[in-house]
């Protein structure tokens, strides 16, 4: 028995598709590792975009020369040269006022009379006493003189004699008692009249026609206040820190609330040596001149003065300093491009500007405004336009002192 096998015929793919085939394979692979390296390099970007955000924009306080004089402003009030309040030296009723407030006198005037109806009573009855006294002694001098001739003539004891002599000294004695009562009593007939002690004017009456004056009375108010107001005295509490810029001949200017804008000059005259442990303060009387009237006693003023920069002290803004547990620090760029926090302490608030005395030196990139989250040796990017303007700062001076 015989069998009959039937070929098989096998096909083979034309050598086109083949290679179509595998080209299109390489496209795919190359597609996905087109893919693959796009997607890496997205990533890359990706993470270096985040480090970048993740590292703070920073600005640099501006740097301050200090070569430049300190100038600040205290609060200061205006006295008057001279100021009197006068009060009665004699009781009585008043009888009459001849000046008012604000009316200019002479040393001298007459500010008003008082009317004494019990001293001038006191005076006569001194005068009267000191008449009896001068008469009594008159007569015991005239007795001593007889006794002293009939000594001569043993018609009386020597001790009688004595006796009488005694008498005739303490008769004198008692006159110049009486007419002192008397001369007392006079001088206090003068201060009958209230008068001004130098030329000024009234700043204060306190008193009317038919009041009851009560002489030498602590809690009596003083009838006038008379005030020399052609020079003024200015007194300014210093801050001890700022203390040692007081100097002879200071120059200083001042403005008062009722003349906006208008600028006053005043020179030290002296200050109290000495710091007071209350207010920790200096204080320091200046002289102004105000033959204008514009300056009024009690007038509370602003006082301008320049002091020369402390070279201990680095000025920095208000807003530059961090308030952590560690206390007072301010950021510091380092040259390694990090932020460094140094402990510092704040000599003088000036309100805007701190003066520091320790911890910082004249030449540190002080950072402004640093943000919260701010740690020692972060690193930190200084803001671009910053930098340019820093950079600008540095080339002007080096091309200053170039010139120079």
């Amino acid at each position: 028995m015989s069998h009959n096998h039937t070929p098989v015929q096998v096909t083979s793919r034309p050598p086109r598709l083949r290679a179509i085939g595998i080209g299109g394979l390489v496209v795919a692979v190359l597609v996905v590792g087109i893919g693959l390296g796009t997607r890496y390099h997205d990533h890359h970007e990706l993470v270096q975009w985040t480090d970048a955000q993740l590292i703070p924009t920073v600005r640099l306080a501006p740097l301050s020369d200090p070569d430049k004089t300190h100038a600040i402003t205290l609060p200061g009030h205006l006295e008057a040269w001279n100021s009197a309040p006068i009060h009665a030296r004699v009781s009585g009723y008043l009888k009459n006022w001849y000046k008012d407030i604000g009316d200019k006198v002479k040393v001298g005037d007459v500010l008003a009379t008082i009317d004494t109806p019990e001293l001038d009573q006191q005076l006569e009855q001194a005068k009267a006493v000191l008449a009896k006294a001068q008469a009594d002694a008159n007569l015991a001098n005239i007795t001593s003189k007889r006794w002293q001739h009939l000594l001569s003539s043993d018609s009386v004891s020597k001790q009688e004699a004595d006796e009488k002599s005694g008498e005739a000294l303490a008769a004198q004695a008692t006159v110049l008692a009486a007419k002192a009562d008397v001369d007392r009593l006079s001088a206090l007939e003068t201060f009958k009249k209230i008068v001004a002690p130098f030329d000024g004017t009234v700043t204060a009456r306190r008193t009317d026609v038919g009041d009851l004056i009560a002489a030498n009375s602590e809690s009596s108010p003083e009838l006038f206040t008379v005030s020399d107001t052609t020079r003024m005295r200015l007194y300014v509490p210093v801050p001890e820190a700022d203390a040692g810029g007081i100097k002879p001949g200071m120059k200083v200017t001042l403005n008062v609330p009722e003349f906006p804008g208008r600028t006053f000059d005043a020179t030290l005259m002296g200050d109290a040596d000495a710091i007071n442990q209350t207010s920790g303060s200096l204080l320091a009387q200046f002289l102004a001149e105000n033959h204008d009237g514009a300056l009024k006693p009690g007038d509370y003023a602003d006082v301008k003065l320049s002091l020369p920069t402390n070279p201990h002290m680095v000025s920095v803004p208000a807003s530059a300093l961090i308030f952590r547990a560690h206390g007072a620090q301010v950021a510091v760029l380092g040259p390694d491009g990090r932020a460094h926090l140094h402990d510092v302490h704040v000599g003088m608030d000036l309100g805007q500007t701190l003066q520091i005395d320790q911890g910082l030196a004249a030449d540190d990139r002080v950072i402004e405004n640093p943000p919260d989250s701010l740690m020692n040796g972060d690193k930190v990017r200084v803001d671009d336009a910053d930098e340019n303007a820093a950079t600008q700062d540095v080339a002007a001076e080096n091309a200053h002192e170039a010139a120079r």
